[in-house]
């Protein structure tokens, strides 16, 4: 028998400074990939931002340059450069080489602040190839460089200067991040929820790669962002209806407007982070809301025939935005998703409950438009709780009739099982015989969905195919689903690499974006990846997923007779080419959706899918030049 490994005290390690950071990256920005890389630029802007809650800053302008590096400059106080009386070296240094450093743990810096943890800029220096930092303070121009999270140069005074405020420049480090390339439009949409949220602050963007400036500066605040997530849509009143009020130090602003649309876009934030996940401070919006409401029908007689109102009627059409400041916020871990304290709940619905019984004595107009927008909500919600029961008689009884029939793999631990939903019969067909039967269901779609930003949810529920994906699916939809009962761990979306299938993927995302959100935060929906084209060289066969691998493929085979062949539609392959090239986890390439920004996400299906056409003739014009893959 081997002799036992002695496990000893010498065994033990003490990572020591930024190297644990550097070892698990993703404990502290969740991912090596593209959301962890963009979470660095979000870390250094929200230093800046603090300094504009504390009143200190009125500017930030965010560079992406042609290398890929990043620079935050921003005209607040600039962090302290003097000697920390603790550790012997200058401040900048501390908070630059040691987590949960920073001026946000005692209130004197920082009245409210969304770094909340103090590991944000060490988290970035230490994962980052290098980092340069100026500090204008005091009439001088302070300088250090750091790489990998290491100080190589001493404090130094480069230069003097009349203005204050810090600048940082940082290069993710490749050894670190899957791919060192920054979206654009990633920065771009996070900097504008930003401005839109800080009204007093304008924000610069400059894109060098493309040679770009946007300038972002919103003096309604929250009120110009439900205006414009409400262009596509038809309101119910003219005004944004806008609340704000103090309590025991907490700021509330809630903004809220009514559409003729079905269903809610509700978004929160606590000092400027976007709590997707809500928290108290939603709740006491919704409870006041509720409340008020509630109170207008039973006091004005609107409703005749007594229908029962509850919370989600109330909130039919709704669009609105409420965002708290609070001194001692209390989030659910780093990633700042959802927000605890208690008492925030009290505070927000006494301010909204208050100010909104006031605005709506004084509109009684708007009142009764609300009301009747509720009141035809609960009725309609009556009448889609009866056609979603029966989908589930049907799942239960009628699952062999379902349109596109559902052939489900042997597996039952949902984690190791992967419904493909797939476009058309024939491609179907394929996929059923390519499949890994154990753990790999395929679901065929009878041609396009229903359009569910266009249809009543009556309509959608007796869709054939909406209620096939329900029934397959598992977990129900709205406030019925329920994530135990998913039958599947990866949903993937296999559709004809051609315009027809980039409709019917932008269908099946628009409905699980509006219908079970859940799938998309937990990244449970996938969408395969399809070859264009197929070259054969002699006996040698290759795929090409882009115009750029073919054009690689065809240089390496230079001088070589090839036959390429341009892909129209899955059901050009044959059984086994479809698992090498799509299906087979082993060689396929997926792509992962997930959401980066829930307000953009809003806009831009409610543009693309909504009933409006000129803001989606106006978003083709604008994005025509970055559309691939066009058939013509």
């Amino acid at each position: 028998m081997a002799e036992k490994s002695k496990y000893t005290a010498s065994d033990i390690r003490v990572l020591e400074g930024l190297e644990a950071v550097r070892r698990r990256p993703a404990m502290y920005i969740g991912s090596v990939g593209k959301r962890g890389l963009h979470h660095l630029v979000n870390e250094v802007v929200d230093n800046s931002i603090d300094e504009a809650l504390a009143g200190y800053c009125n500017k930030i302008v965010v560079k992406l340059h042609d290398d890929h590096s990043i620079t935050v400059e921003d005209n607040g106080r600039g962090i302290p450069v003097d000697i920390h009386p603790q550790f012997k070296k200058p401040a900048l240094e501390i908070v630059m080489t040691k987590l949960h450093a920073g001026g946000k743990f005692d209130k004197k810096a920082y009245k409210v602040s969304g770094g909340l943890h103090g590991v944000g800029v060490s988290v970035v220096n230490a994962l980052s190839e290098w980092l340069e930092v100026w500090v204008k303070r005091d009439g001088k121009v302070w300088y250090q460089r750091y790489e990998r999270g290491k100080p190589v140069c001493e404090l130094k005074v480069v230069g003097t200067t009349e203005e204050t405020g810090t600048i940082i420049r940082f290069k993710p480090d490749p050894k670190i991040f899957e791919k060192v390339k920054f979206d654009p439009a990633i920065i771009s949409s996070r900097l504008k929820e930003l401005a839109y949220l800080n009204p007093n602050l304008t924000i610069i963007f400059k894109n060098e790669i493309e040679n770009e400036t946007k300038e972002f500066r919103f003096d309604g605040g929250i009120k110009d962002l439900v205006r414009e997530l409400n262009k596509t849509k038809q309101p119910l009143h003219k005004d944004v209806i806008y609340i704000d009020g103090v309590e025991q130090d907490v700021v509330v602003e809630v903004a809220l407007q009514y559409t003729m649309a079905e269903g809610s876009s509700e978004f929160s934030f606590v000092n400027n982070i976007n709590t997707i996940e809500g928290g108290t401070h939603l709740t006491g919006f919704r409870m006041a809301l509720t409340k008020v409401i509630k109170e207008l029908v039973e006091k004005n007689g609107h409703q005749k025939d007594k229908v029962l109102i509850e919370s989600e009627d109330v909130r039919d059409g709704l669009t609105s935005i409420v965002s708290v400041k609070v001194p001692n916020p209390q989030f659910e871990g780093q990633t700042k998703t959802k927000l605890g304290n208690s008492e925030v709940k009290n505070i927000v619905f006494s301010v909204v409950y208050g100010r909104l019984k006031e605005y709506f004595e004084g509109h009684q107009d708007v009142a009764k438009r609300i009301v009747d927008k509720v009141i035809t909500a609960a009725k309609a919600r009556i009448a889609a709780k009866k056609a979603k029961e029966l989908v589930k008689r049907k799942s239960v009884f009628e699952t062999a009739m379902l349109p596109g029939k559902l052939a489900d793999c042997s597996e039952r631990d949902p984690e190791k099982c992967e419904l493909f939903i797939v476009e058309g019969e024939s491609a179907g067909g394929s996929a059923k015989s390519a499949r890994m039967r154990q753990t790999q269901a395929i679901l065929p779609l009878r041609g396009k969905i229903i359009n569910v930003e266009k249809a009543g949810l009556v309509k959608i529920l007796r869709n054939e195919e909406i209620r096939a994906l329900i029934s397959a699916i598992g977990t129900g939809i709205g406030d019925e689903f329920d994530g135990k009962k998913l039958r599947y761990g990866k949903i993937i979306i296999m559709t004809d690499a051609d315009v027809d299938g980039a409709h019917i993927r932008t269908l099946l995302l628009t409905f699980f974006y509006r219908f079970m959100p859940q799938l998309i935060e937990e990244e449970r929906i996938y969408i395969a990846q399809p070859p264009l084209y197929k070259i054969k060289a002699g006996k040698k066969l290759y795929y090409a997923y882009s115009e750029e691998e073919k054009n690689d493929i065809l240089k390496k085979l230079n001088n070589t007779k090839v036959d390429i062949q341009r892909y129209k539609g899955l059901g050009e392959m044959n059984p086994q080419q479809l698992w090498e090239t799509t299906m087979n986890p082993e060689t396929r390439v997926l792509k992962k959706v997930f959401m980066e920004d829930a307000i953009e996400a809003d806009r831009i299906f409610s543009i693309l899918m909504g009933p409006n056409p000129e803001p989606r003739r106006e978003f083709i014009q604008t994005h025509a030049k970055q559309a691939v893959n066009i058939d013509i």
